[in-house]
């Protein structure tokens, strides 16, 4: 009869598990919902939505944030958010090798449909911003995560509030 360590068994079982449960977790997140009916131009297959994080810190340092907030059921841009908007224009506009998606983002209250929608109408409002600054429609894809994807865990107004965000994302 052979033995199997049983450091080697729990390493083997811990990597198992980590792998199903992995798994699982991808299953459990739902696909966004795109902005297929927008004016881009391009199709779906035109644009490769594959984040380029170097890409991506060059924009926030010279942007200072990849990030705007919402106020609790808007999609309405407030000054600081123009603000932000406008630095991000300033580097896509000099920057025209790189493409741009714009995720919107809700808090965890209401119904999955209604925050689905209100993401949409908060990347629609990031996109048509940019693109009142120079950048060109057909670099721009929207998003929306609803509230799948918050970044801050809790159900409070601090974290409410940064989960009522639109993220602009630097793609190939």
């Amino acid at each position: 009869m052979r033995y199997i360590p049983l450091t080697l068994l729990a390493a083997t079982t811990l990597a198992l598990g980590a792998c199903s449960s992995k798994d699982k977790a991808v299953e459990d997140v739902p696909p966004p919902v795109t902005d297929v009916g927008s004016t881009t131009g391009a199709a779906d297959d035109d644009v490769d939505l594959v984040e380029l994080p170097g890409a991506q810190a060059d924009l926030i340092a010279a942007a200072g944030s990849d990030t705007i907030y919402f106020a609790t059921d808007e999609s309405l841009l407030d000054a600081a958010a123009k603000a932000t908007l406008a630095a991000q224009a300033r580097w896509l506009v000099a920057n025209p090798q790189v493409n741009a998606s714009i995720e919107g983002h809700a808090d965890e209250r209401g119904t999955r449909e209604y925050n689905l929608a209100l993401g949409e109408r908060r990347a629609n409002a990031a996109r048509a911003y940019l693109v009142t600054q120079g950048v060109p429609d057909s670099r721009l894809t929207t998003v929306s995560w609803g509230k799948e994807r918050p970044v801050a865990i809790g159900s409070n107004e601090t974290a409410w509030a940064q989960n009522r965000r639109a993220v602009t994302v630097v793609v190939r």
